[in-house]
């Protein structure tokens, strides 16, 4: 999986997925299931997890430590996660600071215990 996560709450990850689809459809669908999957782990705690299943890109980016610390200071704070659901989805071949490449961007409106509406995106990059 490769992809390139950013919540809404300024953090960002690239996790890497293995995608071979001839649509675009296709590939979105599969995107999508591959987020939500990984910000499970991220919602569950599991920031090593996370960032293992991170691409090379993302990895050289951001150590795994500071990756850690960084959602600890800014997930713990929110608390548990409320509601979740899909506001939008969409194939992009070039993102600002990323490599020219097959991305889907995926955001979710999602409300937690002590905020009650923000926007996370997780863009998942099919190889």
């Amino acid at each position: 999986m490769a992809w390139k996560v950013a919540a809404g709450l300024g953090t960002a990850v690239v996790l890497s997925v293995c995608v071979a689809m001839a649509t675009e459809s296709d590939k979105l669908r599969v995107a999508l299931s591959s987020a939500e999957n990984w910000i499970c782990l991220v919602e569950e705690g599991k920031y090593s997890d996370s960032w293992d299943q991170a691409a090379c890109y993302f990895k050289g980016a951001v150590k795994q430590e500071k990756w850690q610390k960084t959602l600890q200071a800014t997930r713990k704070p929110l608390g548990t996660v409320i509601s979740r659901k899909l506001k939008s989805k969409s194939y992009h071949t070039s993102l600002p600071g990323a490599p020219d490449g097959d991305y889907v961007v995926i955001r979710f409106e999602t409300s937690f215990e002590d905020k009650k509406f923000a926007v996370e995106t997780v863009t998942p990059k099919p190889r």
